[in-house]
């Protein structure tokens, strides 16, 4: 099965790929079908823009398409960024930029008000456009203080993994391996959470 990843960030599209690779799942790019038209990000939540994401790649290439919403909701903030985790900082896509004003806004939040979860959800939409599978995954933590660990994937250096039971309890997304995140992550579990699904009839054939 070939699933095409309706993202243009390279770094998410490495994250499913190597998801997706242990249950012989192709990735396709959108720069392998010729690229995709921007699609406006203009739903309330990740579910409404996964869905428009997944929809219109499907149509534009008869492909199975699946699309990631995702980002971070802090609790004190009234759940920003929200949808405009990506944006935070008003340039798309700026990772230092959106970490730096989120440590602005929560400057002088004691600890245990700093509680936040990452969310991620999934639409895998059919060839036609039509929606077969919706999912959603979540990773609660809390924002640090300042950054920790190597990783440079969004707000990983800034997240700290709290869930208890984890090997990696107590360590910011970026002092993570791939593996390691992949366990506990958002994407990591709403993927795994796919690939169960992927195999029944309800979802994938018809």
């Amino acid at each position: 099965m070939r699933i095409l990843i309706a993202s243009g960030n390279a770094k998410k599209r490495r994250e499913l790929e190597e998801l997706l690779a242990p249950a012989g799942i192709g990735v396709v790019g959108p720069e392998e079908v010729g690229g995709l038209a921007e699609v406006l990000e203009d739903q309330p939540t990740f579910l409404g823009n996964a869905r428009k994401k997944a929809a219109a790649a499907a149509r534009a290439t008869g492909l199975w398409a699946l699309a990631d919403d995702s980002g971070l909701e802090v609790d004190c903030l009234d759940g920003a960024p929200g949808v405009h985790s990506a944006r935070f900082a008003g340039e798309h896509g700026n990772d230092a930029a959106n970490n730096h004003h989120l440590l602005e806004e929560l400057e002088g939040v004691a600890e245990e008000n700093r509680k936040a979860r990452f969310v991620c959800a999934l639409v895998l939409a059919r060839p036609d456009g039509s929606l077969a599978v919706e999912l959603m995954g979540e990773a609660r933590g809390r924002i640090l203080t300042a950054r920790r660990g190597g990783g440079d994937f969004g707000y990983d250096p800034l997240f700290l993994f709290t869930e208890e039971g984890f090997d990696q309890t107590g360590r910011s997304f970026a002092e993570l391996s791939g593996p390691q995140k992949s366990a506990v992550s958002h994407r990591g579990r709403a993927l795994r959470m796919l690939l169960s699904r992927l195999g029944e009839e309800a979802a994938i054939g018809r």
